[in-house]
């Protein structure tokens, strides 16, 4: 075989090599966009029926969303305590109620709360706060909102400020994840401004 036959094999040779290259990577599937971090959670629109919770240390009546169950509502001499499941949002509202008699049991009931929340600012990237004050219903408090990987994102206090006392704290039953959750995070706070919003202490 002369020179020029084989420069020619050579050729051949690389261009054969070439298309197998090219052949096979056109072969490879398509890159699949990877799914989405945040949990699909498939969630009701909003509504609301009333509850009338009957307790002998706080009784209260506040509108509530219709996924919420009231599953205990306990006390003794001292302390109420209510638990409501949050149905297909996965999670729990814990109330833990006390009767006051004086100025400075109050406020040792209102720091003990700031103190439970302060608890949470080393992992929560913002704590946002609402004050809130109805003359008429004899409503007044603060209701704290966590953002961040933070085990509780919402909790609450509210008192009658003569001689009831309530906190509240919502907790949802996973790993805490901010970015994940923030869907169901959301739609809770539309429930817990609902609540709020028409909390009234019963006679």
């Amino acid at each position: 075989m002369d020179k020029s036959a084989e420069r020619f094999m050579k050729i051949l040779g690389i261009l054969g090599l070439l298309l197998f290259v090219l052949f096979s990577s056109c072969k490879e599937k398509a890159p699949v966009p990877k799914p989405s971090s945040y949990l699909r959670t498939e969630l009701p629109d909003h509504d609301y029926y009333t509850l009338k919770v009957d307790n002998p240390v706080v009784g209260f009546t506040a509108e509530i969303s219709t996924l919420f169950s009231l599953s205990k509502n306990l006390s003794d001499l001292k302390f109420g305590f209510q638990e409501l499941d949050l149905g297909a949002a996965n999670g729990t509202l814990l109330l833990y109620s006390k009767r006051f008699d004086n100025r400075d049991s109050l406020f040792k009931l209102i720091n003990a709360a700031n103190d439970l929340v302060d608890e949470h600012k080393v992992k929560a990237d913002q704590i946002d706060y609402l004050q809130i004050k109805d003359t008429d219903r004899k409503v007044f408090g603060t209701f704290f909102s966590l953002k961040g990987n933070v085990a509780t994102n919402y909790q609450f206090y509210l008192t009658d400020s003569s001689s009831r006392f309530i906190r509240g704290e919502l907790l949802l039953n996973c790993r805490p994840n901010y970015d994940s959750l923030r869907p169901v995070i959301d739609y809770l706070k539309v429930d817990m401004d609902r609540m709020l919003s028409s909390f009234r202490w019963n006679k």
